[in-house]
């Protein structure tokens, strides 16, 4: 019985000496979850904001906003066709830039014919290099850019090992995906800057939250873009530019045709007019954004992963069993 008496009053002792710490854990426990708890709301709040309440009120006057003119690259299909057209249906005159001139003339004529506004086209390679910016920004002196969508992107066929892609094709990748972007806002900036509005959109995507194996310098020319972005903002928002990051998932298009398990799910992989309709009532809101809800949720979720099951999920998607035929 002494034995027993003895382990009760060390337990009661050692119970006493231990209230304040369990206390003070308690507290810590207590402020994380409302912390927690708090950042989860505003991100409801913030998706409310940014994808639903927009689509409730009348329109932003672009072009009283930013400008006359928007200049869109990789403007033929896909995202910046749709991106093309919802600004011109605000009544923005519209010029697209694409290597394919009957491509471009027969986009640019369907686009005045179906929204009446001006459009004008600009045959360039982006992954020609420097040579091609001479004539581009020759053609562009004369008009009002207002807004300025970097859209034009390179991405590999398929999936596969760093050191299996060309060296020819890396070299289209780094020109296209991130010295076009680059230099295309050091052509239309000073312009925006003197008149103290304008508006530069630079299509990045999801996949630069995380390093993605086996599309190792497409993520990383989209990061780039990214980091871009979120720089030019902290430089010129004083100055009344509006700069955008647009953070993509998959979208229904040619540069995601490999993605076979996800290509039928509509709802995480909207077709280019969907995503363009959400993304532009973004644009003059939010200045890093995926342009569309459902992606906002992937990239939470994605922000929030463990690095490791990132990648494993991306070796799924990336396996050959999960690639079309």
């Amino acid at each position: 019985m002494a034995a027993v008496d003895s382990f009760y009053l060390l337990y009661r002792e050692i119970v006493r000496s231990c209230n304040c710490y369990v206390e003070t854990l308690a507290l810590v426990g207590a402020v994380y979850t409302v912390s927690k708890s708090i950042a989860v709301v505003r991100d409801c709040y913030i998706l409310a904001r940014l994808h639903f309440i927009p689509r409730l009120v009348s329109r932003t006057d672009f072009v009283t906003l930013y400008g006359k003119w928007a200049v869109i690259s990789g403007s033929v299909d896909g995202i910046g066709q749709a991106y093309a057209e919802e600004l011109a249906r605000q009544g923005v005159n519209i010029i697209i830039i694409s290597q394919n001139r009957f491509e471009l003339e027969s986009a640019a004529k369907a686009i005045a014919e179906a929204y009446r506004v001006e459009t004008d086209v600009i045959e360039a390679d982006f992954s020609k290099g420097q040579e091609i910016y001479k004539s581009i920004k020759e053609s562009l002196k004369d008009k009002e850019i207002g807004i300025l969508v970097n859209n034009g992107g390179v991405s590999c066929e398929s999936p596969q090992y760093f050191t299996e892609v060309s060296e020819e094709k890396l070299w289209d990748i780094i020109n296209t995906n991130i010295a076009a972007a680059s230099i295309m806002a050091h052509i239309v900036l000073p312009g925006m800057v003197e008149r103290k509005k304008g508006a530069v959109v630079n299509i990045s995507s999801g996949t630069c939250c995380k390093p993605t194996p086996k599309m190792t310098a497409y993520s990383a020319t989209k990061a780039y873009l990214d980091h871009f972005s979120r720089s030019l903002h902290y430089e010129y928002a004083s100055k009344g530019i509006f700069v955008q990051s647009l953070l993509p998932f998959s979208i229904a298009s040619q540069m995601t045709t490999y993605t076979g398990r996800m290509r039928n799910n509509s709802w995480l992989v909207p077709a280019p007019q969907v995503y363009a309709r959400h993304a532009v009532s973004t644009l003059g809101i939010s200045h890093r954004t995926t342009g569309y809800w459902p992606h906002s949720i992937q990239f939470w979720f994605a922000q929030y992963m463990p690095e490791w099951m990132w990648v494993w999920g991306s070796n799924i998607f990336s396996s050959p069993s999960s690639q079309t035929t």
